[in-house]
């Protein structure tokens, strides 16, 4: 993991992670890395019917403060994956008599 001069205080993870849920309906982030380089996952019902670009614009629209300028927390997003959430499956069971 390289190093990022940042003069952000708190938990950038934290912060990632609360923009993308607070930015995007029914969002859920996870989120890992640090020096400046982060893996991001969201799960959310907003990316259905949006292609991966648009579902990561998103995204980024969300986290676009912690990018902004030279000491920025967030140098880089190294990996982003958008999903839509799955719908359990419902198993039905027949009973003889």
């Amino acid at each position: 993991m390289s190093s990022h001069p940042t003069d952000f205080q708190g938990s950038v993870i934290d912060a990632l992670r609360e923009a993308i849920e607070r930015q995007i309906p029914d969002a859920r982030a996870e989120v890992n890395g640090g020096g400046g380089h982060f893996n991001i996952v969201v799960t959310s019902p907003a990316f259905a019917g949006k292609n991966m670009l648009e579902s990561q614009r998103l995204v980024y629209g969300a986290i676009a403060d912690l990018m902004k300028g030279d000491k920025a927390p967030v140098h880089a997003v190294d990996s982003l994956k958008t999903q839509i959430p799955t719908q359990p499956s419902t198993t039905h069971t027949q009973r003889r008599s």
